[in-house]
């Protein structure tokens, strides 16, 4: 058997043979609002300020243009109470590329320390809610579909404390349909017990910098139930969720074992991943190392960070992106169906060059249209950029071209200068700002500008667009399975919202359709059962598919 060092080099040759086949990836600075990511920056070091940076893109106006909202920090220790507080905001797409900021008219600046946003339509009125994770304190905001928000995060019962652990930190969210019912139900990801009066000093080389994860205690994540009326149920205890303790980092929903229900992949600091397979009763079963996802190939169980599913080899079957702390490689785990799965992390070729970074939110998305699903991975070290580490903590981001035979090359230095810019980066949404066919990056950083990745690839591929509005389903569709066939063959894609590390990406789905200009056929799978096909479709639009 080929040994794990030797693997790389091997690899190299292929990349060499191959790549200047891939259709080019590029990248320009695009028009971002002004905006910088605050973590409340104090001598000594609070876990929340290395941990911020969530982003959302999608269209609250329903103007067909997408909007972006970012999540703020606070001032530490006190959070809520001490000096002054930095607000979260939603910046409106002018549609010029251009975005004003439009938060105060809407009502969604926010307090506390947040961490991750989650959007859906969870009334299925029509108009994107949103849901920010943050520490000890979460917030819904209800769409009122005048360009204003209502925060009725009590209201719909998502604002008590935790019966066993008081108020509990999320990071992130996911808007599914678990049970089927039409309506969109709210997985939470929680991290650990933290508490600022009790935390602990930490120093590495000398200086204070942040504590590793081993320093706090796991807790268990959160399912409430969409009951219709407005109000959600904790079905964490009877779900079987509540059983499983981790350190949640980055939830990824898909139907990763056939059987049309969602399932829950859920990323954990330094302990095993957790796989929630849904057993269609309102129940779920974890099943991660079982199922070969719960540790790496070698055994390890690293600092899971963020974490993509889609199907990357178009054999019907989600695989699953993960990131993770230097040295420790972002996994690639490919789905085999009911055996499980297998990691082809350094078969891909993705170990060699994800092995020097410390990655955070990420994304499977096809960014040449050439349709092969990519990979990209926002980056920076956990610890203090002002600490010991210093020069090493900003990183660049990183971007893998896939060439087919689930093999993939790394072309950050080709994909132009804003990829090669270091930054302490933590949150990356995806999704077509200017409606141009080829997907675009909203990527944060600490105590950093918030900043566009513009998506200039020049190749003249072609591209369609899909929103899903389900009637049976829930309305924006999530949990569609899509099957899109051309003359080159076969694509798959689910709708979906939570994408990487704390964020949320376009909810239209994207297929990427290389030199084909007609879509032979178009299967959509909804959540209800419907099955509904389409025939002929011209490409380069952004289609609206209505459940029949």
């Amino acid at each position: 058997m080929m040994g794990l060092r030797q693997v790389p080099a091997v690899l190299l040759s292929l990349f060499a043979a191959v790549t200047t086949t891939v259709a080019p990836i590029r990248f320009e600075d695009g028009r971002a609002p002004q905006f910088v990511t605050r973590t409340g920056r104090t001598a000594r070091k609070y876990l929340p300020q290395t941990m911020g940076g969530g982003v959302a893109v999608f269209d609250y106006n329903n103007d067909g243009l997408l909007d972006i909202y970012v999540v703020n920090g606070a001032t530490m220790p006190g959070l809520l109470k001490d000096g002054p507080q930095y607000s979260d905001r939603l910046f409106r797409n002018n549609g010029d590329g251009n975005f004003t900021d439009v938060t105060n008219m809407a009502g969604v600046a926010g307090q506390g320390f947040n961490i991750g946003v989650a959007i859906g339509d969870y009334d299925n009125d029509g108009f994107e809610d949103i849901f920010v994770a943050g520490v000890h304190r979460n917030t819904l905001y209800h769409n009122n579909g005048d360009g204003t928000f209502t925060d009725l995060t009590e209201r719909a019962g998502l604002a008590g404390p935790d019966p066993q652990y008081g108020t509990l930190w999320a990071v992130g969210a996911s808007w599914l349909d678990y049970d089927r019912d039409g309506l969109l139900d709210l997985f939470v990801v929680n991290y650990v017990q933290w508490d600022p009066k009790t935390e602990p000093v930490c120093e590495k080389r000398g200086l204070p910098d942040f504590c590793y994860p081993r320093a706090y205690q796991g807790v268990p994540n959160s399912l409430f139930h969409n009951n219709g009326d407005g109000t959600f149920t904790d079905v964490s205890p009877v779900s079987g969720i509540r059983q499983s303790i981790g350190k949640g980092m980055a939830v990824a929903a898909a139907d990763f074992d056939g059987d049309d229900w969602p399932d829950l992949f859920v990323t954990n600091d330094t302990l095993p991943n957790s796989l929630f397979l849904n057993q269609r009763n309102g129940t779920f079963k974890e099943a991660a190392i079982e199922n070969g996802i719960g540790f790496t190939e070698n055994g390890a169980a690293i600092s899971g960070m963020g974490a993509d599913a889609r199907d990357i080899d178009d054999d019907g079957r989600p695989d699953i992106f993960e990131t993770a702390l230097l040295n420790e490689t972002m996994p690639l785990f490919r789905n085999l169906g009911q055996v499980g799965f297998e990691e082809i992390t350094f078969a891909s070729g993705v170990a060699r060059a994800s092995r020097a970074k410390t990655g955070w939110s990420n994304g499977i998305y096809d960014f040449n249209n050439d349709g092969h699903k990519d990979l990209f991975a926002a980056c920076g070290h956990v610890m203090d950029a002002e600490g010991s580490l210093r020069a090493t903590v900003p990183q660049t981001n990183i971007i893998f071209a896939n060439l087919g035979n689930l093999n993939f090359a790394e072309v950050t230095a080709a994909a132009g200068v804003v990829l090669a810019r270091r930054g302490v980066h933590r949150g990356a949404a995806f999704g077509d700002l200017d409606n141009d066919g080829r997907v675009d990056v909203v990527l944060t950083e600490l105590d950093g500008p918030l900043r566009i990745l513009r998506n200039v690839s020049p190749a003249a591929n072609h591209w369609l667009l899909i929103r899903t509005i389900g009637a049976k389903s829930n309305r924006d569709g999530i949990g569609t399975r899509i099957r899109l066939v051309t003359e080159d063959g076969v694509q798959y894609n689910d709708v979906g919202t939570n994408v990487g590390y704390a964020s949320s990406s376009d909810v239209r789905v994207h297929f990427g359709l290389g030199r084909r200009t007609l879509v032979e056929e178009l299967e959509l799978f909804w959540p209800s059962g419907t099955h509904q096909v389409l025939k002929n479709v011209k490409a380069d639009q952004v289609l609206t598919v209505l459940e029949r």
